[in-house]
């Protein structure tokens, strides 16, 4: 069994080099849950105390917490306590015990025992939460300094719409009473097929699915939702029947959000759920209020990405960020590659039509935390918060891929050509300037040509 390491004895000393996160708990539960948080890519250090924590987060290194509010002490503002410890870095918080209106800070609240696969699904939802957040502070004071004003939506005071697939057993029913008495409105859904019409005809903060009789069905919905770019971020909790044989492991990387066992009260599960559905909630505004920059008049007239010159300020704000919140920041640059058949439709100016729906389909193509732009009329640019070298790589490559498996139009009756790109790619270093880095990935994908 390998050593978790402990940050009890060690307040004011550097933490374990890879650990990403910090577990409070003075309960022995944590080990196995840390153990197998860290086989999941997420290093844990436990902190037996609220002393502990906050030192623990103080460390830059730290990307989210997790408090196990049973653990013997008052945790009820120790969300709020690290939070600030850890600013200007938004730091995710989740609680692990019953939902309590006193509790500060936190944001989200999960049911006991928790899962290694289910703490790191929420953590990784939660973490680019966190990036998005940060993300919009630094795009609105962007926009502001060029006179435009990017705010949140309105914070939306409409029930919660909740979607119960399955079949109407007495729990499932009486889980969905709890639900409707907690204020959310409740839509019941007794197949497969009619669950997903509703899922594409109208928006759902949170799914419950009831594993009955068709247990195979409850997690095929959950993993169809996965597959789909629109529901993937909405939370779904799977409501056990008695006798389940899914094991948790299982649910939770078929892509379910948290699960209720028989032996859970509807009272409880219903709090659990709604808690889902807050946390969906405040993710989606985010998500909504970065969309809004395209709509914003400072964008390229023929992609909606941003120009070069407010890319180049955006870019050193981000890089400012970065080294204050210690978070890495990848630069990408994509340039039109030549081939024969670039090079027919540039001179028959085909390229030059094709171009917006290229910048659209890069703009599409990214997170909404990412920052897409076009430097010149056949390079586009992106700056990828929170990401480093590996992974903006594997992220710059996917792009491009799907971009490549689309035919344009090359006219005269020619076959249609197809967009290949040189790609540059470089990884914002410790006090390094961001036009450097920018220049950096220009020239990695100049010289992939020249080779």
């Amino acid at each position: 069994m390998r050593a978790i390491p402990s940050c009890e004895s060690k307040v004011g000393q550097p933490l374990a080099a890879d650990a990403r996160i910090v577990i409070v708990s003075k309960d022995e539960f944590v080990i196995p849950l840390a153990e197998g948080l860290s086989k999941l890519g997420w290093p844990a250090v436990v902190a037996r105390s609220a002393s502990a924590a906050v030192a623990a987060v103080s460390d830059r290194r730290i990307e989210g917490a997790i408090v196990d509010l049973g653990g013997g002490d008052n945790f009820t503002d120790l969300g709020k306590r690290l939070k600030e410890a850890s600013a200007p870095r938004q730091l995710p918080t989740i609680a692990v015990g019953e939902p309590n209106s006193a509790l500060e800070g936190y944001d989200l609240v999960l049911g006991a025992p928790l899962h290694p696969a289910q703490a790191a699904l929420r953590l990784e939802s939660l973490v680019r939460m966190a990036v998005a957040e940060e993300e919009f502070e630094l795009r609105r004071r962007t926009f502001t300094e060029r006179g435009r004003t990017l705010s949140l939506p309105p914070a939306s005071t409409a029930p919660f719409r909740i979607l119960a697939i399955g079949e109407p057993a007495p729990q499932f029913l009486a889980l969905s009473n709890a639900l409707s008495k907690l204020g959310a409105d409740v839509i019941g859904a007794f197949t497969a097929y009619t669950a997903f019409d509703y899922l594409h005809e109208r928006p759902f903060d949170a799914v419950v699915l009831w594993a009955g009789e068709n247990e195979n069905e409850a997690l095929s919905i959950a993993a169809g939702m996965r597959r789909n770019t629109r529901l993937y971020h909405v939370p779904t909790l799977l409501y056990l029947s008695a006798g389940s044989k899914i094991t948790m492991a299982e649910a939770f990387h078929r892509g379910v959000s948290d699960i209720a066992s028989p032996s859970t009260a509807e009272d409880e599960t219903a709090h659990r759920v709604v808690e889902l559905a807050r946390a969906h909630r405040r993710q989606s505004a985010i998500r909504q209020a970065l969309e809004k920059a395209r709509s914003s008049g400072l964008m390229d007239a023929a992609t909606g990405l941003f120009t070069r010159d407010l890319f180049a300020t955006h870019l050193n704000r981000l890089a400012k960020a970065a080294q204050e919140r210690n978070r890495p920041l990848s630069v990408v640059v994509l340039k039109i590659a030549d081939n024969p058949g670039i090079t027919s439709a540039r001179a028959g100016g085909w390229l030059d039509r094709a171009i917006p729906q290229i910048g659209s389909m890069v703009g599409r193509l990214v997170r909404a935390e990412d920052t897409a732009a076009r430097l010149a009329p056949e390079v586009f640019a992106l700056a990828l918060p929170s990401t480093p070298l590996a992974a903006a790589k594997t992220a710059a490559e996917r792009i491009t891929a799907v971009i490549g498996c689309t035919a344009f139009d090359a006219g005269d009756g020619k076959s249609p050509f197809v967009a290949d790109f040189e790609i540059g790619v470089a990884e914002l270093e410790d006090g390094e300037d961001a036009a450097y880095a920018l220049e950096h990935a220009a020239f990695r994908a100049l010289r992939r040509k020249a080779g």
